[in-house]
C-alpha cells in the first residue's frame, strides 16, 4: 500500500503576516583536547564537598532535590564559612590564567 503524500506546511508568518526566514543551524566548533580545563567557582568547590553529606543524610531525595539543598545550604553560608571555597575558587582561577598563557604561546 503505498504512502500517501503528506501535506506542506504553511509558512510561519510573523506579526505582519510575512514569512519567517528559516533558521540557520550553526555548526559547533570543535574543542581543543589540549586547551586547559576551566575554573571552578566557589560554589563547585563547595557543592563537591558537600554533595555526599546532603546525599548521605537524604537517601531518597532526587539528583534535582539535592541541588536544591545544596544552593539552599550555599545561600545560608556567612562570608566566613565561604572563605575557604572561595580561596580554592582564586587559586583554580591563577592556575587557569597560568595554563592559558602558556597554551596560548603554544606551550602544551
Amino acid at each position: 500500500m503505498p504512502k500517501e503524500p503528506t501535506a506542506k506546511r504553511a509558512p510561519k508568518l510573523d506579526i505582519d503576516g510575512n514569512p519567517v526566514p528559516a533558521k540557520v543551524k550553526r555548526v559547533k566548533k570543535d574543542k581543543d583536547p589540549n586547551a586547559p580545563k576551566r575554573p571552578l567557582s566557589a560554589y563547585m568547590y563547595f557543592s563537591q564537598d558537600w554533595r555526599e553529606r546532603i546525599k548521605a543524610e537524604n537517601p531518597d531525595v532526587s539528583f534535582g532535590e539535592i541541588g536544591r539543598l545544596l544552593g539552599l545550604k550555599w545561600k545560608s553560608l556567612n562570608e566566613e564559612e565561604k572563605k575557604p571555597y572561595e580561596d580554592m575558587a582564586c587559586r583554580d582561577k591563577k592556575r587557569h590564567e597560568a595554563e592559558k598563557a602558556d597554551y596560548e604561546r603554544g606551550g602544551q
